[in-house]
């Protein structure tokens, strides 16, 4: 099948320019600036005049609850989300029941994607206090990386005896995704909270108890450990301005990042503050918790000094019961996979960033950081995954939008004012006309992953 965009400005690469993308067989066959090919040898021919025309979205960090916790989610409802957001990949993460961390329990994985996943997939494989060694059995083509928890978080994979660390950060050549919050300050904090406020102190007090002091002392060693052993890692969802010192820039070169230690920072944390515990309580009670406007700020500044390689959106649904309480008692995470790309081009608008820097951050560099074979660029040869989004086509969140299986989001009662109109997946549009096409599947990443 040959498909043709066309009339549209294409963001790719640090540019912007009108053109047409044209697609056969779920590839990219050639992209002209200021000219479009004759339609009629096309079978379908997509008018994006007015709108912008991205590469699909690359979203390095997601939970999508299956297998066991599908009362809040599957692959199905949240790739379809991810699909109606203008996502048109993403990596899942290993803390769900069972846990991925065995070979037989990422093959399930695998499996289950294949069937149901509207986008294209794949998953991180999880370390634990005693699993390094099986480090060595996995397929570095398949998957993006380890993920490990080196703090208390949802699904109790909490790896922090100095012995097991030091055997994860050696044997692991793939990149090594790690979520840093230091358990013993955070019990502490919790302890000293309930004993002033009772057994479940007001949400507004998370950022408290999931401290500054207990993010940076976790990041601090996870940095001393990759230097040391010159592990790849990957600081996931960084929130605090301390941690943006321990990182040094990077960018781009050769479709590599020229750093061997990047951050990541998610659009919960960019987009809100603390003080949003006020209007939405624990709908935005995540670990590690939203800090203060300070800190969003430093965020913010750097998306664009280099120090944050990676927008991602830690894309946690829980059942809305699950939510209601405060700091013992709510569930830390939200669901944002939806509206993670409109809510950044909100950011655009404000100046924060370019689109094009946006590009770069949610596109581009996902994929160079790691290692994804011809995707997150418009490039001839590559898989055709495009998202096309329409500025000044205003709209509000309501629940009847919402794709993901646990029914609401942080964003409800918000007004847009970019909308996603199109997401193609591998050459086929999987999301049009506001609904998600029926029976679209994605595709298992490939990666090239060099020691």
């Amino acid at each position: 099948m040959k498909t043709l965009i066309r009339g549209g400005h294409i963001v790719n690469e640090g540019h912007t320019f009108e053109g047409s993308i044209a697609i056969e067989d779920g590839d990219i066959i050639e992209i002209l600036h200021q000219s479009s090919p004759d339609a009629s040898d096309f079978d379908e021919v997509v008018d994006a005049s007015g709108c912008y025309v991205l590469p699909g979205v690359i979203d390095d960090h997601v939970h999508f609850r299956e297998p066991g916790l599908t009362q809040k989610a599957d692959i199905e409802s949240e790739s379809r989300a991810a699909a109606a957001g203008g996502v048109t990949s993403y990596f899942d993460m290993p803390n769900c029941v069972p846990q991925t961390t065995t070979l037989a329990a990422l093959d399930d994985k695998f499996e289950r994607a294949r069937q149901h996943s509207h986008v294209n997939y794949s998953f991180f494989y999880g370390a634990t206090n005693d699993n390094a060694d099986t480090f060595q059995l996995l397929d570095g083509s398949r998957i993006p990386g380890i993920k490990l928890f080196m703090g208390s978080s949802t699904g109790n994979m909490l790896v922090d005896k100095q012995q097991a660390l030091e055997r994860i950060f050696k044997n692991c050549r793939l990149p090594l995704m790690v979520h840093c919050e230091d358990t013993g300050i955070i019990n502490h904090n919790m302890a000293s909270a309930k004993e002033a406020w009772g057994e479940d102190p007001p949400v507004s007090l998370h950022a408290m108890i999931r401290s500054e002091e207990a993010c940076l002392a976790s990041t601090r060693k996870a940095v001393e450990l990759a230097e040391k052993y010159g592990t790849r890692l990957h600081v996931a969802h960084v929130s605090t301005a301390e941690e943006l010192e321990l990182i040094k820039p990077s960018a781009v070169c050769r479709d590599t990042m020229t750093t061997k230690i990047t951050a990541e920072a998610t659009v919960g944390h960019l987009y809100f503050t603390q003080l949003d515990h006020e209007r939405l309580g624990a709908k935005i009670k995540v670990n590690p918790a939203i800090k203060t406007p300070v800190d969003q700020f430093l965020l913010r500044q750097a998306l664009n000094d280099g120090r944050i390689a990676v927008i991602g959106t830690d894309h946690a649904p829980h059942l809305l019961e699950q939510k209601q309480g405060g700091c013992a008692k709510a569930a830390s995470g939200m669901p944002m996979i939806q509206f993670s790309l409109v809510t950044m081009l909100e950011l655009v608008d404000k100046k924060v960033l370019t689109l094009e820097r946006l590009v770069e951050l949610m596109c581009h560099q996902p994929a160079c950081l790691f290692s994804v074979q011809k995707r997150g660029f418009l490039r001839k040869g590559y898989r055709a995954d495009i998202t096309i989004v329409r500025p000044d086509s205003r709209w509000t969140v309501t629940q009847d939008v919402i794709e993901s299986k646990c029914g609401w989001s942080p964003m409800e009662g918000h007004e847009y004012r970019w909308q996603v109109v199109r997401t193609l997946c591998n050459g086929r549009t999987v999301y049009a006309n506001g609904s998600v096409v029926p029976g679209t599947l994605g595709e298992e990443i490939a990666f090239h992953h060099e020691d």
